[in-house]
């Protein structure tokens, strides 16, 4: 009988006021933020880089996260060993929907070429457990450097 990979992971959200002037907190489980303050202008406004965090945020960073160690499973497979997997993710959010996330991937990988790289990224692309619970499009520029 196979082993089951079961997890659940919790996160507490609490929002106090309206929409446009209220504001509120994120904790983690495993307590890599507690009490992260969002709010309407850390989601639409905030440019100036004042603390706090929005959902859309989040989700480019769930999935830059999740795409680089699949990335590296896959390569793992394939009998190659990554060095670095650097991967900015930029979401694009358009009249109240998330239309796209763009990942823009640098790796380091020894004895591998560039269209294979591609190759076994699109793959950790397209089958990262975040990637399948997202209904967007996911785009991937990838390159070894």
């Amino acid at each position: 009988m196979s082993k089951s990979n079961k997890m659940k992971r919790k996160v507490n959200a609490i929002w106090n006021g309206n929409g446009a002037n209220g504001n509120g907190l994120l904790t983690v489980q495993s307590g890599a933020f507690i009490k992260m303050p969002y709010s309407f202008k850390t989601r639409f406004e905030n440019d100036n880089g004042e603390l706090g965090t929005n959902p859309e945020e989040l989700i480019a960073a769930a999935l830059a996260g999740c795409f680089n160690m699949k990335l590296a499973f896959v390569l793992n497979e394939a009998d190659f060993n990554p060095t670095e997997l650097n991967t900015d993710a930029i979401l694009t959010f358009i009249d109240g929907s998330v239309t796209s996330i763009e990942l823009s991937l640098k790796g380091k990988v020894q004895n591998l070429n560039e269209e294979r790289f591609i190759e076994l990224a699109e793959d950790a692309k397209n089958n990262c457990p975040i990637s399948g619970v997202l209904n967007c499009e996911i785009l991937l520029n990838a390159s070894l450097g």
